[in-house]
């Protein structure tokens, strides 16, 4: 303990610690996937042979960004040290560093300075700096658990199939996997198994986990004093409420025209009983903004219809500071009520009986047109540098590294070293947002001293 508690202090004194909070983000990322790298490179990690470089980096971003995206099959191609590695890396990436700094901080009897809850804030959207301490900890408390109890459901169910102990280790694997929304399962590549199982049973508790790590730490919080605070009556955020009325309006709506479209003859449910297909529809509609799970066998297979309503959900992506990617639903809402207002001739963004200030339309706006020209670019990236692949396989699978969803049109398992790369920085990207990025990177860039008048231009 006093040596964790010197370097702790030997840390604080290192000129990077001081460095503006979106730049700590990403160097906090970026070294968290080279520590990744690093263990993933342990000999005795992979089943047989140790894993090479490129798909030691490329998991360990996958993992510690929530993706699922992978060049190796976890559950054969990795010994179970491997795995138990892979399922840590998941839950870091899933919390975030700074929640884990200032945890282990905590843990050690260290007080957290006031820079460092200045990176908490910013890092988990809080308001306030008072409460952030407390408010942290009640997240992190009930995320274990909910994952507990989704690891408990998953191993009642599955111990008659799998065996009390392995059911025990993949209902732990799999509950930490869909609640951080990261896509990584075992089961593929089993005999007998080609994704997860598709039992209602199974499919539900998933899309719970899933639906619930994608809410996000601000409104997993607001819910949890609002429950606290219930006698006083106390009203839920608007950005609460935004939430969960975009998160039930687009399960809605993915699952019923997923559901149509993929019952058509020809379709990957055309053949199954509809009672079941509707079930894996909204599981798909569920699981493909930010998880990646598959409840469908032949995924490869889906319809363009079905592939372009993806590409919007994966676009969309979960809610703001949650365990998932996307341009986020806080944004979507926030560009369709300024929309609508426009519309209707007002001079303000209203809803609910509240004032969106313009700086978060701006933000907004911002957010959709720097993730747009990032996904051409990678698009473009991965059509040049990769012969033969169509526009919709390298299209889907850098939206699907964009919202770290971790589905894939099969081109994942086909990328050159160069692919590689630009995939894990995406994924990198989408899982820090597109402001902390260019905010990271505007830290270097000195603010200009002289204005300019201003002139007309017609848009």
């Amino acid at each position: 303990m006093p040596s964790m508690i010197k370097f702790v202090d030997r840390l604080r004194e290192l000129p990077f610690y001081w460095l503006p909070v979106p730049v700590r983000l990403v160097l906090g990322l970026g070294g968290l996937v080279g520590i990744g790298t690093v263990l993933l490179l342990i000999p005795w990690v992979g089943a047989e042979e140790g894993l090479t470089l490129r798909d030691a980096f490329f998991t360990a971003a996958s993992a510690l960004t929530v993706t699922g995206l992978t060049t190796i099959n976890p559950s054969v191609d990795m010994s179970f040290f491997g795995q138990l590695l892979l399922m840590a890396l998941i839950q870091v990436g899933g919390l975030g560093y700074t929640v884990m700094a200032v945890l282990v901080f905590r843990l050690i009897g260290r007080k957290v300075s006031w820079h460092d809850r200045l990176a908490l804030r910013d890092s988990i959207g809080l308001l306030s700096l008072d409460a952030v301490l407390e408010l942290t900890q009640k997240a992190f408390l009930s995320i274990v658990g909910i994952e507990m109890l989704g690891a408990i459901l998953l191993w009642v169910h599955w111990r008659e199939m799998l065996g009390n102990g392995r059911a025990f280790f993949f209902a732990c694997f799999h509950s930490i996997s869909a609640f951080c929304n990261a896509g990584f399962d075992l089961f593929t590549g089993m005999q007998g198994y080609s994704g997860i199982p598709t039992d209602h049973w199974t499919l539900t508790i998933f899309a719970a986990l899933i639906v619930i790590g994608g809410l996000g730490l601000p409104v997993i919080t607001d819910l949890f004093q609002r429950w606290q605070q219930r006698a006083s009556r106390r009203s839920l955020s608007l950005h609460t409420r935004l939430t969960l009325l975009c998160a039930f309006f687009l399960v809605l709506i993915g699952g019923v025209f997923l559901f149509i479209a993929e019952t058509q003859p020809g379709g990957t449910l055309a053949d199954v009983e509809r009672r079941h297909a509707l079930v894996v529809s909204f599981f798909q509609s569920i699981s493909a903004r930010t998880a990646g799970f598959n409840g469908i066998d032949r995924f490869e297979a889906l319809t363009p219809p079905s592939q372009l309503l993806k590409l919007v959900l994966m676009f969309i992506g979960s809610a703001p500071v949650s365990m998932g990617g996307g341009i986020t639903t806080g944004t979507f809402a926030v560009l369709m009520l300024a929309l609508w207002s426009n519309a209707r001739g007002r001079k303000q963004t209203t809803i609910m009986g509240r004032t969106i200030g313009q700086p978060t339309v701006r933000r907004a706006s911002a957010i959709l047109t720097i993730s747009l020209v990032v996904m051409l670019i990678s698009t473009w990236l991965l059509l040049i540098s990769h012969p033969g692949t169509t526009l919709e396989q390298a299209l889907f699978e850098v939206v699907s590294a964009f919202a770290t969803c971790g589905q894939s049109l099969g081109l994942t398992n086909h990328l050159n070293t160069f692919g590689q790369v630009v995939i894990a920085l995406v994924m990198i990207w989408g899982r820090l947002g597109a402001l902390t990025v260019v905010s990271a990177l505007a830290q270097f860039t000195p603010s200009g001293l002289v204005e300019y008048p201003e002139e007309q231009v017609y848009i």
